[in-house]
């Protein structure tokens, strides 16, 4: 994938998010905003079933407008009900998206925070797995990186601003 590319407004494209070298997932989306360092996605639910984490329940019909940046370690996802609902935000800690004329590609770091609806829930998740996974011995430099961009989600959250993204 080429990294810079601008995406065309209206168009499909495919979001991957990779795991530890692998593709976690890989779905459609439609673009809706791309300025050359902010792009921003449309996309259904990609799993034919609900999945609940207790904080929050996703499910099929569910709207989720994906906010990605080719300069950020993060990537906030607007998560709406089928009816418009908003849900609230899901936030992924990654490295910078890799953007190009197919889609968009991102490398999950394992941490991840939540903000109902409301603004009264904020989540840190996945901490344990973060830790877990290595990094911190394999890249000390990433694991920084990944660590004060989880803290910068947590105070966008707390100050209500990832909704004006």
């Amino acid at each position: 994938m080429v990294t810079g590319a601008v995406l065309s407004v209206g168009g499909e494209v495919h979001v991957t998010l990779v795991k530890a070298g692998r593709t976690k997932v890989r779905y459609p989306a439609t673009v809706v905003y791309d300025d050359g360092v902010h792009a921003v996605v449309r996309a259904l639910w990609a799993r034919p079933t609900a999945r609940d984490f207790g904080f929050v329940r996703f499910e099929p019909g569910d709207v989720f407008t994906e906010h990605y940046w080719r300069d950020r370690w993060y990537a906030v996802k607007e998560v709406r009900a089928g009816d418009g609902t908003v849900k609230g935000w899901y936030c992924d800690v990654t490295r910078p998206a890799e953007i190009g004329p197919d889609g968009i590609a991102v490398e999950d770091l394992d941490l991840d925070l939540w903000q109902s609806a409301d603004g009264a829930t904020v989540l840190r998740l996945d901490e344990d797995e973060f830790a877990q996974s290595g990094i911190e011995h394999r890249d000390p430099a990433a694991a920084a990186r990944a660590r004060q961009s989880l803290d910068t989600l947590e105070d966008l959250a707390r100050a209500g601003k990832l909704g004006t993204l």
